[in-house]
């Protein structure tokens, strides 16, 4: 059972994918913030892909030749990540699943990369850094104070810096509303 604040997320997140513009195979791809580190991933392995949306950098990461876990709130973004997923022909290597993270990260094998675009939940930092392997990379990206207005979901200067900080740091920069970080265990 999704509690309150859970099921108003899943409603607000199904009615934004919904209107969606629909998805083809030319708008797979890494995140922005990690274009240019893009040969850095890995090309076997396993990757997880927190509040994934409808499955781009899954598929993307599956097209590398990466085993993905992909996890949201939202059915209609995880039927639409299946969806692409087939029609890119890497359905065999990606498994999505609707989750609620509140409750935590799901159990699952150790990953190799961690990526965690436009989603951040402090309560699950510790979680995502036992799930790294040794040499594993995390990607993780968040609306950000920096540039912008200070808001609930946003990020302050240097928090994914700190919260990360086990992770040797390979790049990070915050700016225009938006913070990232790319790091390695």
């Amino acid at each position: 059972m999704l509690n309150p604040v859970s099921a108003q997320d899943r409603t607000r997140w199904d009615q934004r994918y919904t209107r969606g513009t629909p998805l083809t195979p030319a708008d797979v791809a890494v995140p922005a913030p990690f274009s240019r580190f893009a040969e850095m991933f890995p090309t076997s392995g396993h990757a997880l892909d927190l509040a994934c949306g409808r499955g781009l950098s899954a598929i993307w990461l599956a097209q590398r030749g990466m085993s993905v876990f992909g996890l949201d709130i939202s059915p209609v973004a995880i039927a639409d990540a299946r969806d692409l997923a087939q029609r890119c022909g890497v359905d065999q290597q990606c498994r999505f699943e609707v989750t609620d993270l509140d409750g935590g990260l799901p159990p699952g094998p150790p990953a190799e990369v961690i990526v965690c675009h436009m989603f951040r939940d402090p309560r699950l930092d510790r979680a995502i850094l036992q799930r790294l392997v040794p040499g594993g990379l995390l990607a993780v990206s968040a609306l950000s104070e920096v540039g912008a207005h200070p808001g609930p979901f946003r990020v302050r200067a240097d928090e994914l810096e700190t919260a990360f900080a086990a992770l040797e740091v390979i790049a990070a920069g915050a700016g225009d509303g938006t913070a990232w970080l790319l790091g390695r265990r």
